[in-house]
């Protein structure tokens, strides 16, 4: 399934709920979601990892369908290329400040 298709399901099945609950409530679901994804990241079961990651991909979507935004298209655009700042694959950037995605 493409990011694309993942987006437009997420749509058909939550996005009237959410954009009721708005992109602030929405938001902190995710948030809620991002902190069950580092207990399933501390404990490593697999099958847990997968669900969790599989949730916070789907909050992510819904986020960005609130806000008017393609996810695959904003991949695309930002990371296409190679790193956003070097723009090089792998990326090149030292890690001094910690990791270059999102740095203008």
């Amino acid at each position: 399934m493409k990011v694309s298709e993942f987006q437009r399901l997420i749509e058909q099945i939550y996005l009237e709920r959410d954009r009721r609950r708005g992109l602030g409530g929405t938001f902190m679901w995710f948030c809620e979601e991002t902190g069950e994804l580092a207990q399933a990241l501390r404990v490593g079961d697999a099958a847990q990892l997968r669900a969790e990651f599989a949730d916070a991909l789907a909050w992510l979507a819904t986020l960005a369908s609130i806000a008017g935004v393609d996810l695959e298209a904003a991949a695309r655009d930002k990371y296409a290329s190679g790193c956003p700042k070097c723009a090089a694959i792998p990326c090149r950037c030292e890690e001094v400040a910690g990791p270059c995605r999102g740095e203008s």
